[in-house]
This record gives C-alpha cells, structure tokens and sequence, in this order.
C-alpha cells in the first residue's frame, strides 16, 4: 500500500532497513521505524494545529507504544489519547501528559485509581456505570475529573469490537444524571470514527459520527455546560485539521499521520508527513510451484497490502490474499518469472547472481509497507536515527507492546 511511497520520498529508511537485516541485526518479522521522520512529522501537525487553534492528543498503538518514538512525538505533542489502560502506563513512563483516557477502551474498574492520578485533561465514559466509578475515584483522589461522553455511533459506522456509547436522543438524560455526580464534570463529546478518507481519492472527509458529535456539543451546550471540548478522532493529518477546525472541532488525535500512512498517503504522494516505517521479513522457503513464503507475524488483516520488494535482486512481487482468521505463520508472494537460460555474452550485471534472475532464494531480505496496527502484531520494533543527515544508527529494538529488547 505504501512501498510506491516510501521507495520515493524515504529511500534511506529502506536502504539502512535491508542492510541492517543483511547483517543480522534484525531478525525478520521487524519494523524499521524512522525516528528522524516521526518526529518532523509531529512538528508538521503541532504547527498545523497551533495556525488553526486546535489541540492535539497523539495516538501511539500504531507504532507500537514506542517509547522513543513517544518520546519524539511529545516534544512537539506533549499530550496523549491513550487506548487502554496498558499503553497510558507506557506513555506515563516516557514523561509525556495524559490528554484523554478511556478513548477506545474504557478504563478498568480497578485501574482507576492508578490512572486518574495521572490527572488526565479528560477521560472518556460510554455509561453511567463508568462515570459514577470515575466520579468515586476522583473524590478518594481529591479532585473532579473532566468527562468526555462518548456518543454511540450512527448505523454502519461502528467497527465491530467497538461498541457502545450513549445515543444521542439519551444524552440528555445521561447529562441530567453526570451532573448529580460530584467527582465528575461534563466537558464535552467524542465519537468515532469521525473522520475517514476516501477509498478511490484518500480525501479525508466527516463520517455522520462528526455530525452526531455537534449535537451532543449543543445539548450540553443547552445545560449550561461552557469550555466544551468536541474530540473528532480518525484520519487526523495536516491534511483534515483544516477540516476539523471549520467543522468545529476542538481537538485531534493524530496516530497513522505520524508514520505518513494513513489511506491519503497512500494515494497522495506530496503530502508533507513522510513515510516512517517499513516492514522487514526474508524468505523462508519456497513451494513447488515457485511461490516464496515469507515469514510472518506482522502481517495486519486490514492493511492493503499488494507487493514486496526483493533488494537482492530488485524484484517486486505481489502478495497473495490470506484468510484473517488464520495465523501468519508465513506469507506467500506470486511465484517470479523463471530465469533465463544462460548463453553466450556478457556476464551478469554488478551484484546480480548467475541464473538467478528474478529468483528468490531462502534468506532473502524482503520488504514491504501497508497499514498496520503494530500493538497486535507479534514483531519487533527496531528504532533507526541519523537516516536526515546520512549516517543512519539503530537506536533500540522492543516488543510490539514498547518494552526493550
């Protein structure tokens, strides 16, 4: 979805990426995050969001909770929207600010006095079970916590595992009852997804949820509530702050923008984020027919991915569809034009093997870049600095939960 991308506008990341795979310092099944790009694109969106007047909480699950790259990311966009309770304590421990919890996965119960003493800005709730719990932690802490209430999502929008949320025709009386709770003060909406790009042009463009967002701001609104915040989460890139900000939104949360691959992207070459990852495996065997398989592990069901690039030998192969519900073990790519015959004339060119032709051979180096989600994958992340200014370092590998290897 991205190798066109990324071999255009970021070669040395995928140069530095296959040699550091030749020496054996990576092992297959690794992303090869630029710390260099990361973070000129979080100044990118920082400096966008400052022009228009809006915030921004960076989203880390994308790249793997890295800390790191985390930590690159703060110095431009200080504040987080974490996904569960795991990666907030991750992002906590790498100096950066809590700016909304609860934003997809709501906070455990028995979490709550840990992360509130973080002090988020606001923590997101789908009900009231989850408010009064928040409302009864924050007065053991001694202080009130803003809310965020998530509004369920229109029909056909809502990602399976993604339920919930209060509908927009209860959020009145949802208001009415947060209002008697005294640990907890409503400080405005979020939805999501509230921003999507479009499939055939990657134009990022407001989903029914934006709208659902508006009128939940009003009827708080309506209660008298004033400062409220309108979170509008998804697709958020230089690109769709403008959209955002004259919607009437107050805040972002950039995630896929900060590694250049969100669906515009992919499609839109000039962009100013720059693709900041690619994923490195080998071949691992090859089937009778010729198909090489991959090795596997990193391989996200919703990540478009089309083909792979052999550097040995410069091929470029499609790969072939796998079934999500089975394990990557490994992953096939279409079998290479056979080699040519060798006869009379020159030799092969500098670096080519003889009769290898566009062969692929065990041990291969292959890479590839597609739309992943990293914290569900079980890779290793290498971190790359120096590749802006030619001399190019591995930094740290981690886990795809952000611990060091």
């Amino acid at each position: 979805m991205f190798l066109d991308s990324l071999l255009a506008r970021n070669p040395r990341l995928a140069e530095a990426a296959a040699d550091l795979h030749r020496r054996g310092e990576i092992p297959p099944d690794t992303y090869v995050m630029d710390l260099d790009a990361v973070a000129e694109n979080a100044a990118l969106l920082a400096a966008e969001a400052d022009r228009l007047g809006l915030g921004l909480w960076f989203v880390a699950k994308q790249f793997g909770r890295n800390p790191q790259l985390a930590e690159a990311v703060a110095r431009a966009i200080p504040a987080y929207a974490a996904i569960d309770a795991d990666e907030a304590r991750t992002l906590h421990a790498t100096g950066a600010r809590a700016g909304n919890l609860g934003h997809l996965v709501q906070i455990p119960h028995r979490a709550l006095p840990e992360l509130l003493a973080l002090r988020p800005e606001t923590v997101t709730v789908y009900d009231l079970d989850n408010a009064r719990a928040v409302s009864e932690n924050a007065l053991r802490l001694g202080f009130v916590q803003d809310i965020l209430i998530r509004l369920e999502g229109a029909e056909g929008t809502v990602y399976p595992g993604q339920e919930g949320g209060v509908p927009l025709q209860r959020l009145d009386a949802f208001a009415e009852a947060a209002e008697r709770l005294p640990g907890v003060r409503p400080a405005g909406v979020t939805a999501f997804p509230c921003v999507l790009c479009d499939p055939e042009t990657g134009t990022p463009a407001p989903t029914p949820n934006f709208d659902l967002a508006l009128k939940g701001r009003e009827v708080l609104a309506a209660r008298g509530h004033t400062d409220l915040k309108l979170s509008a989460p998804s697709a958020t890139s230089v690109a769709s702050l403008p959209l955002l900000a004259r919607l009437g939104a107050t805040h972002g949360e950039p995630g896929h923008a900060l590694t250049g691959t969100t669906p515009l992207h992919a499609l839109d070459p000039t962009q100013p984020e720059k693709p900041a990852y690619v994923y490195v495996t080998e071949v691992a065997h090859t089937l009778a027919d010729g198909r090489p398989a991959l090795f596997g592990g990193g391989f996200y069901p919703r990540s478009h991915l089309k083909s792979a690039l052999l550097p040995r030998t410069g091929a470029r192969l499609a790969v072939l569809g796998a079934p999500p519900e089975n394990i990557d073990y490994y992953r096939l790519l279409e079998a290479p034009d056979p080699a040519p015959e060798p006869g009379p004339g020159p030799g092969p060119a500098s670096g080519a093997h003889p009769g290898s032709g566009a062969g692929a051979r065990a041990g291969d180096t292959a890479l590839l870049a597609f739309r992943t989600q990293i914290f569900v994958t079980r890779s290793t992340v290498a971190v790359v600095a120096g590749l802006t200014s030619g001399r190019p370092r591995l930094t740290g590998l981690y886990d795809a939960r952000g611990r060091s290897l």
